[in-house]
């Protein structure tokens, strides 16, 4: 077998449309379509759990359950059909989350990108589907987490490989990816929402399957304008790590644990967020009940609505030399969100006649959170994008999703305080975690830094 090297997959600018690479507009649309079956399934997990699958009746059905939950409570001890529900959801999105960096490793090593994407989106389509019953419920976890990780974990990295190294694109170009994130977050609680309430849970969830399949189309058809993979037949050999360079290996591996402390807070507003709405946010509005569920597109609006805004603001600070760098911004992303997490604890100030906090304080919640996700999120991304090792740089990326696997895990068994604190003191917990990795990104940022720099090309 001939060897080609890492240089050849040098980044293809190719056809341009805005100025960026005609690849970055099919990468959006497949994770945009990718996110309309996500969200849509996972907007209605937890409600869905709570209130109807873990309930008797039917969780009888569910195949292989009994030794399912016997090792659950094993690990995080006796749970109430919510806590279990909110553990079991804690769990779902901490393995979507961490199985990107085995897709990454598919993607780098063995099939190359359009291959493990491809494997990874007919996983998910399976897996959503199997969602249509009660009988292959965990089966459809299964292959949706591994699906979600083949999918995942080559889309970002190839948003990454369109750009040269020291290219100041790619950051906007991971804002304008994390954009249709959010369009299809928007766009997928209400329809399933809508499904859900008009034909029951089942029909949502076949939704989502079909979403998949579009995405996969969207990809496959636009595999011209992507950076090429590996030929068939012939094996990457990449140079090996320099001393340095697996130093910023180690170093961006000990900022997971740093950035999970955010995603202990985020990952609680998919998961038992719904139930607090549920118990404490007014959601008649005249004669019309706005369905929990709909909550969630806003997490989804959000963001869309703020990115422009936000990026002529970095746009303008960038003219006069003072726009903030990665760390500052990740850290600014944290401290908007512990703010606005102590938003929700001080709900219990503002109540209605019916003793209920009205539906315009959860939408302030979420105009002003995803200000803070905007912030970090795509931001964490860039920079594991840009600082890894080019031989090992999807891996990294991959492995950057740890810290989600870590805080939807922290957040799940954390969900089950819900049932014996105040609805204030719980959300205060959470915006103090948040906050605490805000103030360690600070002081890497203003420290640190260029321990975070390489000179190698990529």
């Amino acid at each position: 077998m001939t060897a080609v090297t890492a240089d050849d997959d040098a980044p293809t600018e190719g056809r341009q449309i805005f100025g960026h690479p005609r690849g970055l507009v099919v990468l959006a649309g497949t994770e945009l379509w990718d996110r309309i079956s996500f969200h849509g399934m996972q907007a209605l997990l937890t409600l869905y759990m709570a209130e109807q699958l873990f309930l008797p009746g039917h969780v009888e059905k569910i195949v292989g359950f009994p030794a399912f939950r016997a090792t659950v409570e094993g690990l995080f001890g006796h749970l109430t059909t919510q806590g279990l529900a909110t553990q079991v959801f804690g769990l779902y999105v901490g393995f979507v989350y961490v199985t990107p960096t085995i897709g990454g490793w598919l993607g780098d090593r063995v099939l190359g990108r359009a291959r493990t994407v491809t494997l990874g989106a007919l996983l998910m389509t399976a897996g959503h589907f199997c969602m249509a019953f009660d009988q292959s419920f965990l089966l459809a976890m299964l292959l949706l987490i591994l699906g979600a990780g083949a999918l995942r974990g080559n889309l970002q990295p190839q948003v990454g490989e369109l750009y040269p190294a020291g290219d100041r694109r790619r950051v906007v170009a991971f804002q304008l990816y994390a954009s249709m994130i959010n369009l299809g977050a928007f766009i997928a609680p209400l329809v399933t929402g809508a499904l859900g309430k008009a034909y029951g849970w089942h029909v949502a969830f076949a939704f989502a399957g079909v979403g998949m399949l579009v995405g996969l189309l969207i990809y496959l058809s636009g595999q011209r304008d992507l950076p090429a993979s590996p030929r068939k037949g012939l094996r990457v050999e990449s140079p090996p790590l320099t001393p340095k360079e697996r130093r910023i290996v180690l170093r961006l591996l000990a900022l997971v644990p740093i950035t999970a402390l955010f995603w202990i807070a985020q990952s609680q507003v998919w998961n038992t967020y719904n139930l607090w709405v549920r118990d404490h946010i007014e959601l008649q509005v005249g004669r019309f009940t706005v369905p929990v569920v709909w909550l969630q597109s806003l997490d989804g609006l959000s963001p869309f609505i703020c990115l422009p805004p936000m990026l002529i603001f970095w746009r303008w600070q960038a003219a006069r030399g003072r726009e903030p760098g990665e760390f500052v911004k990740i850290a600014i992303g944290c401290f908007i969100f512990a703010a606005s997490t102590l938003w929700l604890a001080a709900a219990s100030l503002v109540l209605d006649s019916h003793g209920r906090t009205p539906l315009l304080w959860a939408v302030a919640f979420h105009l002003a959170s995803n200000l803070g996700w905007l912030y970090f999120t795509p931001t964490v991304t860039a920079l594991f994008s840009r600082a890894a090792p080019k031989a090992v740089n999807a891996t990294l990326i991959g492995m950057s999703s740890l810290a989600v696997f870590l805080g939807s895990t922290i957040s799940g068994r954390m969900g089950s305080l819900y049932e014996t604190l105040p609805a204030s003191a719980f959300w205060a917990l959470h915006a103090a975690l948040v906050a605490l990795g805000g103030v360690i990104m600070l002081v890497i940022g203003l420290r640190f830094t260029r321990a975070f720099e390489t000179d190698a090309p990529r």
